[in-house]
């Protein structure tokens, strides 16, 4: 996500303050029960299907850990869950949420190399908004100790996802030139924070207009998303670039792809095209679906170039890669060891705030969904818990 914003740096060390001393109460008092606080999301549509309440607490099972949950991250795959805009979309009433940072709570069985107070972030298939969540122990990972919370909640989705595309699928190395759309979200700046960590690599980047000043310092090159960006690329660099990476889809894909270089790639990540307002739009979906231009083969042979898609969650849940994303994490934390990267916190948000039922969530949250429906301002936003 772009850089904390000044007016909400004094904000977020208040609400961090006033969580930390909070906490010994909080834990005494979720310790004398057993059921704990959750954001619930009722049925697929807008914010309004968000409510907090209280749900039996979860215990873990063989080869589980428990997990007092501190900060936990919101991404744009949480909205188009809200949505119901995803394939396959599970039953509701469900826990939304895929990341969290917190501390281990409790072993299941046959748990290694953990121990309780143990300081972690993790993945979950779902339920992460909440006090208390439980995950198989090959997708917790503990963090360093002097990142926070909120910085943990704010890692592993971005850097992880950035890390992949980069250097596991389009194999980044030095000299090479980088197009990223969406570069003010939270995948967008870690792309750029990664891509500094190899020598002599031109990042360009599109992003909403306002963002711009916030990140102008993490790009070689920096374009409104609804200018031609195409024609400003081709300006600086004739022969286009050497990966492309889209989270929009739609015409953004031919685009990305004649952009490409010889043996260059294009990595779908997102289609946050299809998402234009509060709820499910099929005209929106339609829309996008019919800009998509056909790909032909033969085409990328003879072009030599690569197309390639990238979603991390089903690496995960689906196709079993657990080891794969472990060595990643791995490498990030030695690079974050090294101060080569830093997650980017934009603001912080109570658990409350998630389901409040006033206008003015309402049109927070349809007015960040004006912004071309992309990830920039919904993409990272953990909350304290």
């Amino acid at each position: 996500m772009a850089k904390e914003r000044p007016e909400k740096a004094e904000e977020t060390e208040q609400m961090i303050e006033k969580e930390g001393a909070k906490e010994g109460l909080e834990a005494t008092a979720a310790g004398d029960g057993k059921d704990m606080r959750a954001v619930l999301l009722s049925g697929f549509g807008g914010l309004n299907k968000l409510r907090v309440a209280r749900k039996v607490m979860p215990e873990p099972q063989e080869g589980e850990l428990k997990i007092r949950v501190k900060a936990c991250g919101l991404n744009f795959i949480d909205l188009m869950v809200r949505q119901g805009n995803i394939d396959n979309p599970p039953k509701t009433p469900l826990i939304p949420g895929f990341e969290l940072a917190g501390i281990v709570e409790a072993l299941g069985g046959n748990v290694t190399g953990f121990e309780i107070g143990d300081r972690v972030m993790a993945f979950v298939n779902y339920n992460a908004w909440a006090e208390v969540a439980c995950t198989p122990a090959e997708f917790v990972y503990k963090i360093p100790e002097d990142m926070t919370f909120p910085e943990a909640a704010a890692f592993p989705m971005n850097f992880v996802t950035a890390y992949m595309m980069l250097f596991e699928v389009a194999n980044l190395r030095e000299g090479m030139s980088v197009l990223v759309h969406s570069a003010g979200g939270g995948v967008g700046q870690a792309v750029a924070q990664l891509c500094s960590t190899v020598p002599n690599v031109k990042v360009f980047g599109t992003a909403s207009a306002f963002k711009h000043e916030a990140i102008k310092t993490s790009l070689t090159h920096l374009f409104d998303r609804n200018s031609d960006y195409v024609q400003e690329v081709k300006r600086i660099s004739p022969d286009g670039v050497d990966i492309v990476l889209d989270s929009l889809c739609g015409e953004n894909t031919g685009k990305g792809i004649g952009l490409l270089k010889p043996l260059g790639t294009y990595i779908l990540y997102g289609s946050s095209n299809m998402v234009t307002g509060e709820t499910k739009s099929f005209f929106s979906f339609a829309k996008s679906w019919w800009q998509v231009e056909k790909v032909n083969p033969i085409k990328l042979y003879e072009e030599n170039k690569v197309m390639a898609g990238f979603s991390l969650l089903n690496l995960l849940f689906k196709q079993n890669r657990a080891p794969v994303i472990k060595g990643v994490i791995d490498k990030l934390l030695a690079l974050y060891n090294e101060k080569k990267i830093k997650p980017l916190v934009d603001s912080l948000w109570a658990l409350e705030e998630m389901a409040n039922d006033s206008t003015e969530t309402s049109e927070a949250g349809e007015e960040e969904e004006d912004h071309e429906g992309d990830t920039e301002n919904k993409e990272r936003m953990p909350f304290i818990q």
